[in-house]
């Protein structure tokens, strides 16, 4: 069983058990968090696809850490010029462990269906019919 959750305006497929790494949020290590963001829930053959959310679904997560990532360098640098700037970044994240997805699948399973539209049917002219229409 798995979903995607939208949060830090991205989207992440997650399953129950599973560590990821998500843009900051302001939580202590060790809360528990929810994200009732949640776009789709497959279980096996089941899948609800929301518009653009499920209704009702959550999934819950605990964190494990706030942590920084790696540092970038933003280098500038024109040749002749005796122009050089570099700069760094290091972009701040929230480790996160999947506890539980609940909103089952099997509540609502969603199966794109078009919708039935009738054609409208042309009237059936007979050979004796067609050949006098085009005589007129």
């Amino acid at each position: 069983m798995y979903a995607v959750i939208k949060t830090g305006g991205k989207q992440y497929r997650v399953a129950e058990g599973q560590t990821l790494k998500v843009e900051k949020l302001d939580v202590e290590e060790g809360a528990s968090v929810e994200f009732d963001t949640v776009l789709m829930i497959a279980d096996g053959e089941q899948i609800k696809v929301g518009a653009p959310y499920i209704e009702g679904a959550r999934v819950s997560a605990t964190v494990k850490s706030q942590g920084r990532g790696p540092k970038i360098r933003i280098i500038k640098f024109r040749r002749r010029k005796h122009y050089r700037k570099t700069q760094g970044h290091r972009q701040s994240f929230t480790e996160l462990r999947i506890g539980g997805i609940s909103g089952s699948a099997a509540s609502g399973s969603h199966k794109a269906e078009a919708p039935v539209m009738q054609k409208a049917e042309a009237p059936v002219l007979q050979k004796a019919e067609a050949a006098s229409v085009q005589e007129d």
